[in-house]
């Protein structure tokens, strides 16, 4: 009998843990599909509380402010992949030096980008000063451009074509290592079987009646994500009965209360905080919404389609790869409030029925975590054995 192939020992870094965080929850589900593929995962994290992980390194050097803060880290999680003798390392966070990157918060030059050419409301536009002089900004900057150029990187891993495509452009990466693996969802924990029996409660909680409509925006930091825009598009709803509940985090959540009480509708959005039980507000909803400016592909999105819930999704979003338009969800453009209020009232019109929710699940069963670990394991196979892998398309 052939000797069993050994388990590829592979290090996965991911600086910290937000229960609220969508990226989290994803590594969270990751790691023991990873396993259960015949990988051995390692985390290397600065503090061990909320993974769950088998495996795990801490490294937790002090800092003052964002930029140090990633800068320390990065230094202390290369000595650790270093003195751990792995096969491979796969790093979520902008660290020049390891054999893959993940490139799931998209590329930060292009965000910023985004930004400047913003105009959408004076509370949003960007000063672009605010680049020239902020460290966190020049840091990050300056990280992806030497982690693109590093000659250890192998592959990079893009959570959606438009990643993809941005790099390509951007940095000159060889197209044989951009590999386009979406981001993988629970698909037994994300069930429209489990809207059946958390659906009331979570309408109660929400002050929902039968009358009601509810969108669902899940995601922190309020105005990449296009909560302004979702709150005047829903001011010139006026006529209909949408309420549209809040799930996420931000320093400036308070501005956005103000908007909508400004708007006179004050009383039609509930601001939830940060929430660790996503699901039962997918339960609880009839659409989701998320006209974001900017997303590779936020997994609360696909979290939603996979609970049957339609989604509505900014362009400018990975997401927008897997909405089919009019049929399991719709595209906007968060600039165009008045077509957002449309599409708003059209999901009213088409959520209610039950052709919209297996749409939206059948959307998602295509982006399921264990083929997604499958991608995986065989990318590190090939990674590991050597040989040249094209583009994954």
């Amino acid at each position: 009998m052939p000797a069993a192939r050994p388990r590829l020992r592979v290090a996965i870094v991911r600086q910290r843990y937000n229960p609220y965080g969508g990226a989290e929850r994803f590594t969270e589900r990751m790691l023991p599909a990873l396993e259960r593929a015949g990988a051995e995962p390692t985390l290397i994290a600065r503090r061990a509380e909320g993974w769950g992980a088998r495996r795990l390194v801490a490294v937790d050097p002090f800092y003052l402010g964002s930029a140090w803060r990633d800068a320390s880290f990065a230094r202390a999680a290369r000595r650790a992949w270093n003195a751990g003798n792995f096969d491979l390392v796969q790093s979520h966070e902008r660290i020049p030096g390891c054999d893959i990157y993940r490139a799931g918060d998209g590329v930060h030059a292009e965000w910023l980008e985004i930004r400047r050419n913003a105009s959408e409301s004076a509370a949003g536009r960007f000063r672009p000063l605010q680049v020239a002089f902020d460290p966190y900004h020049r840091y990050a900057c300056a990280a992806e451009r030497r982690l693109f150029a590093h000659p250890a990187l192998r592959a990079v891993i893009c959570n959606s074509t438009m990643v993809r495509g941005e790099i390509e452009r951007r940095f000159g990466v060889a197209p044989h290592r951009l590999h386009v693996i979406h981001s993988g969802v629970d698909l037994d924990y994300f069930h429209p079987r489990h809207r059946a029996t958390l659906r009331a409660t979570t309408r109660t909680e929400l002050g929902a009646g039968a009358a009601d409509f509810v969108f669902l925006l899940v995601g922190s930091g309020f105005w990449r994500k296009g909560l302004d825009a979702a709150i005047e598009a829903l001011a010139k709803c006026a006529a209909q009965r949408f309420i549209l509940a809040v799930a996420g985090r931000d320093r400036q959540a308070a501005r956005y209360a103000r908007q909508a009480h400004a708007a006179g509708i004050g009383n039609r959005v509930r601001f939830l905080g940060g929430r660790e039980d996503v699901r039962r507000l997918y339960a609880g909803a009839d659409c989701f919404i998320l006209p974001t400016r900017y997303d590779p592909l936020p997994s609360a999105a696909l979290e939603a389609l996979a609970m049957g819930l339609p989604a509505i999704v900014g362009g400018r979003s990975g997401a927008a790869e897997i909405v089919r338009h009019g049929e399991c969800g719709w595209i906007c453009e968060p600039r165009d409030v008045g077509g957002l209020a449309h599409l708003m009232r059209e999901a009213a019109d088409a959520a209610g029925g039950a052709a919209a929710a297996e749409a939206a699940r059948a959307a998602s069963e295509n982006y399921g975590i264990d083929d997604m670990t499958r991608k995986l394991t065989s990318l590190y196979d090939a990674l590991a054995q050597g040989q040249a892998t094209g583009c994954a398309r």
